[in-house]
């Protein structure tokens, strides 16, 4: 908001990392943390594959991560990468040759798993494939497949295991001379987690890719991944996050961007402060905001909207927002424009004018940029 004053208790200072690019986006370093995805698709479904990948880039996502878990998957990604409008990352488990064929389709990341990938000179062929074809490499470190003998060592998955398997691999690349690489630490645990990247920040200078892996579904597992993720990037942690949820790609996207919007990290879309609504509403809360948040996806325009049923809060709220709307009496309310009472307006047509409203700001805040 531009008429709000600067407020220095809220800035988070982030870690300086190195900076290694991902097809044209920068990860690490100055640049805004970047927002992943992962298909669901059989990635060999080469129109379903893409149909995903534009849906997520659509909902905002930076990067997107295919699958290859064969060789057809490793070649149908030449196709993928041709249509995609965002950088895609292969995944790759178990066989080294599938990275060597994702970098020579195009891929503009590896994400190798250390735990399943195979010997050292395994890895080596892949880092000469990635170095051949211009490609990034993201270590992948999961809890659920750590090497056997760290596992033998630390007696279950934790924190130091999850470290030493990430600078084992660290390792293995700067012996190659391979320098373009970011790292991610997930386990399904939120506290194992956040105590192995806060380790691992301490040991390299490698952007942090972030996530909680296997999260659990839509609710629960947006509420895990704000909880760790958020508890990172408050810290100063993290370059680029990927939110893994049981449901479709794009709302992992749209819950990435959730907590960084929250964090003030990154602004995208319309932020919607709302109140849970009660007997003293003026209207109906609930169905007015699941409107609006329908209607106002098309808005990239980053900017605020209060949405308060009552008086008690609403004036205040509206305040610090670029849109309010607060309930009143007799079915009609007021509208705030840049935290002021600007005009009254009746219920009923409300959700229109707010729509109308919010887009005429947005074309005002874009002309404006330009």
């Amino acid at each position: 908001m531009t008429h709000n004053p600067i407020r220095p208790w809220r800035d988070i200072n982030r870690r300086q990392s190195r900076q290694i690019m991902v097809g044209p986006v920068p990860v690490g370093g100055d640049a805004p943390i970047a927002v992943q995805t992962m298909t669901n698709t059989l990635t060999t479904d080469i129109k379903a594959t893409i149909a995903q990948v534009q849906a997520c880039a659509d909902a905002g996502a930076d990067i997107v991560r295919v699958s290859c878990p064969d060789q057809d998957s490793a070649l149908a990604l030449k196709e993928i990468v041709r249509e995609s409008p965002v950088p895609i990352v292969a995944d790759i488990h178990f066989h080294y040759q599938r990275g060597i064929e994702a970098a020579e389709s195009g891929a503009a990341c590896l994400r190798i798993n250390p735990g399943n990938i195979g010997k050292p000179e395994r890895v080596a062929e892949v880092i000469r494939a990635a170095r051949d074809h211009g490609c990034s490499i993201r270590i992948g470190v999961n809890a659920g497949s750590l090497e056997k003998e760290l596992l033998e060592k630390y007696g279950e998955p934790c924190p130091d295991a999850m470290i030493e398997s990430g600078l084992n691999h660290i390792r293995i690349l700067q012996d190659n001379d391979f320098h373009e690489y970011k790292i991610s630490l997930k386990a399904s645990d939120v506290f194992m987690t956040v105590a192995a990247y806060q380790g691992l920040a301490d040991a390299t200078d490698a952007p942090l890719h972030l996530g909680i892996t296997e999260a659990g579904g839509l609710t629960s597992g947006s509420i895990k991944s704000a909880i760790g993720l958020g508890n990172l990037l408050w810290s100063g942690l993290g370059d680029t996050i990927r939110v893994s949820l049981s449901a479709d790609p794009v709302a992992e996207v749209k819950a990435g961007f959730e907590i960084l919007k929250s964090l003030g990290l990154r602004h995208r879309g319309v932020n919607i402060i709302s109140c849970p609504s009660c007997a003293r509403q003026g209207f109906n809360v609930i169905d007015m905001v699941a409107e609006l948040e329908q209607r106002l996806e098309h808005i990239h325009t980053p900017l605020s909207l209060s949405i308060i049923g009552c008086v008690v809060n609403g004036p205040g709220e509206a305040l610090m927002t670029d849109i309010g709307f607060t309930g009143g009496g007799a079915g009609s309310g007021m509208i705030y424009i840049a935290g002021r009472p600007d005009h009254k307006r009746d219920n009923a047509s409300m959700v229109d004018h707010i729509v109308e409203l919010v887009e005429k700001r947005a074309r005002e805040m874009n002309v404006s940029k330009e």
